[in-house]
């Protein structure tokens, strides 16, 4: 096989292996909310110990980019390819470990009845969803803009946060029996806003592929 056709299948290799840490971490979030929603700690304790399949994934997917970059010598933007295809799959993995933490959330809250329904968490999980989604699309088809409006929808993000901040913040001035669970949902948020600002990170990469531009989608 001629090597620039190698180097083409080995970069798809990469993609599809990026795309699969994509799908994993995209089912560990929803699995994590809809187990905090409804306090389901079995479903909690599947996210957690899934968690080792997401390290596994993108430890294989550093060891692909090493080898490109050892074996290839790539440059310019088939060097850029290499360099956020593994920025990207430590993102994904931070991502899981996130989802991890809004699982352990599960187990913190047990039982105990919710001092507020949780109708913004799952909004935020949504939004967080499609921008992950919109990233991932947007590095397979190397679209610059694209990458670029998941900005609009971690605003969206970041909105729902900060509303969800200050009511929590009221109950816990006025309701101190009910502080710690207040710490706890307002930890889910955090986390939450947290995985948004990966996802636009993920989109900073495909632009730094299209463009070799360094941007900051998160000001």
């Amino acid at each position: 096989m001629p090597m620039r056709q190698k180097f083409d299948h080995d970069l798809e290799d990469l993609r599809l292996n990026i795309l699969d840490l994509g799908r994993m971490v995209d089912e560990r979030i929803a699995l994590a909310v809809r187990s905090l929603i409804d306090q389901d700690l079995k479903l909690a304790d599947q996210v957690i110990t899934g968690d080792c399949a997401v390290n596994n994934l993108q430890a294989a997917i550093e060891e692909i980019c090493i080898f490109l970059i050892a074996t290839q010598q790539p440059f310019a933007r088939d060097l850029r390819k290499v360099v956020a295809g593994l920025k990207i799959s430590i993102y994904l993995e931070r991502m899981g470990d996130l989802s991890v933490d809004l699982a352990k959330l599960t187990h913190r809250i047990g039982q105990e009845p919710l001092i507020k329904p949780l109708v913004d968490i799952p909004k935020m999980s949504a939004l967080v969803q499609e921008m992950l989604e919109l990233g991932l699309k947007a590095y397979v088809q190397e679209d610059c803009e694209a990458a670029a409006s998941t900005a609009l929808i971690d605003d969206d993000v970041d909105k729902i946060y900060s509303r969800v901040f200050d009511e929590l913040k009221v109950i816990m001035m006025t309701k101190p029996q009910q502080v710690n669970q207040a710490n706890y949902l307002l930890f889910a948020c955090r986390f939450l806003e947290r995985l948004g600002d990966y996802c636009t990170n993920i989109s900073e990469e495909v632009v730094y592929i299209c463009s070799g531009k360094r941007v900051n989608l998160n000001e």
